[in-house]
Formats: C-alpha cells, structure tokens, sequence
C-alpha cells in the first residue's frame, strides 16, 4: 500500500485528489492539508511514499514545503500546478511528476503510470541535487510570472465599482480627481492624471493633452482639426483632441499604424 499526503490550500483541489485516490487500489490517503506549515511537519512524521503537493499557496508556497523536506525520506513528490504549457518544460527532470490544472481522472491516472514505477520502485535514485534543480526552475518562473492585470477602484453612481485596466478607454484630469470613461459611463477616483497614466502602463495608454490620457487600442477614427491637432474617436463614443504641445506624440504614435510612410 503506497501512503499518500495530499497538500492543496483549495478544498474542492483536495477532495477531486482524495477521490482519486480512493479509486485506486494501492494508494491509502493518510492526510490532507490547507497550508504548507502543517503539511512540512505532517510529512516528516508520517513519511509517506508519494506526495501530491500544489506550487501556488500562500503563506508557504509548495516549492518551500519542497525545500523544507529531508532527504533520503523524501516521498516521491507530484506536483499540482496552474502553470501553462510553457512553464511545463521546468518538469522534464526526472525528480518529479506533474499536474496541470484542472485534470481529470484519466490524466490522473497516466500520472500515476508514470509515478510507480519511477519513483516507487527504486526512490533512492533519485538524488537531492535533482530536485534541488526542478525548484530553482519553478521559483524562478514563479518570480517572472506574469503579474495580475491591474484594476481600478472608481466611483459611479454613488457606489464603488472594480474596473480593469483594460476597460479603461480615456481618463481626464479634473482638479484632485480623474474621470475615468469606460464605454458611455464616466467613473470617477480620486487621484492625479499621473498616477492614473502609471496604474494603466499595461496598456497602451497615450497623452494628447495635459488633462487627458487616452487608450490608443480603443482610438476609432482619426480626424485633423484646421489648425493640425488631432480629433480621436474612441469606440465608447467619446471624442477627444489633442493640444498643440502633445501633437507630435500622437503624429508619432500613429505612424507606427501606418502600412507604409506617407
């Protein structure tokens, strides 16, 4: 009978893995743990043979319950991850398996056809140095993650709304706050234009005036007033123009849309 320790800070990730486990004859679950503190000590005292431990948990992450385990009673260790197919490449060495979220019971159990024989059979070939390697790769893409999208908190209509940075089509300076035009609504926060223009630097967010920023993805139609400033019609409806001192950054901007130089 092989004992298993499930470690997995989301409930419904543990119960999908001990219902799992309980479908196969030869895996016997002898604890299941929310956080990586108890999980490091539950580990050491109970030593099981096969380990499937999620990378993303907070405040312990699965890669230090990893590093805080002792060698040579290390269980074979299946890691349960969120990473893309990118980040997949880090488990091409030998001391781990792998599972990507979500995964069904067919891919659990192709897992497992992996696990056995690899590591449970003859576990002692599987050096410290090995592992070792797998977790600086996994720290280091966890570090150069992506960040998360950032989002704005705004007022309108007399509640406060969460909007995404990728919503946003046009922000105005309006004393100590700034008007924030997403679509036909207009949200307000309160805040200068450049702190707004750096909470949106994912986007590809441009400034045509002093007292206004703009989405440039969002930009529609493009029209030239007598005078050479530049009227943008953005896909909410809003129409804004640039000022004479900003004039040439928009020309530049949207010469990089051009397919040739005019």
């Amino acid at each position: 009978m092989i004992d298993v320790v499930i470690v997995d800070d989301e409930p419904a990730g543990r119960r999908m893995l001990r219902e799992y486990c309980a479908a196969e004859a030869d895996l016997r679950v002898v604890g299941e743990y929310g956080d990586g503190t108890a999980a490091i000590a539950a580990i050491r005292a109970c030593e099981p043979q096969l380990l499937f431990l999620d990378i993303q948990m907070d405040p312990v992450s699965g890669i230090e319950v990893a590093r805080a385990l002792d060698y040579p009673a290390l269980p074979a260790i299946v890691f349960v991850t969120a990473f893309d197919s990118h980040a997949l490449e880090a488990f091409e060495v030998s001391a781990v398996d792998y599972l990507l979220k979500p995964f069904d019971r067919d891919r659990f159990q192709r897992t497992l056809a992996r696990v056995r024989p690899r590591y449970l059979a003859a576990p002692e070939r599987e050096g410290p140095a090995a592992l070792a390697a797998l977790l600086a790769q996994l720290e280091r893409r966890v570090r150069g993650a992506a960040p998360e999208p950032p989002r704005l908190l705004a007022e309108f209509g007399g509640r406060l709304h969460v909007l995404e940075a990728q919503q946003v089509e046009m922000i105005e300076s309006d004393r100590n706050y700034v008007t924030i035009r997403v679509g036909r609504d207009r949200y307000h926060a309160r805040g200068t234009l450049a702190q707004a223009e750096e909470a949106l630097c994912s986007e590809p967010m441009l400034r045509i005036s002093r007292s206004c920023v703009v989405n440039m993805k969002y930009v529609r139609e493009v029209n030239r007033t007598p005078r050479g400033d530049f009227i943008l019609v953005l896909a909410g409806g809003a129409t804004v123009t640039s000022s004479e001192g900003f004039r040439g950054k928009v020309k530049a901007y949207l010469s990089t849309l051009k397919l040739g130089s005019s």
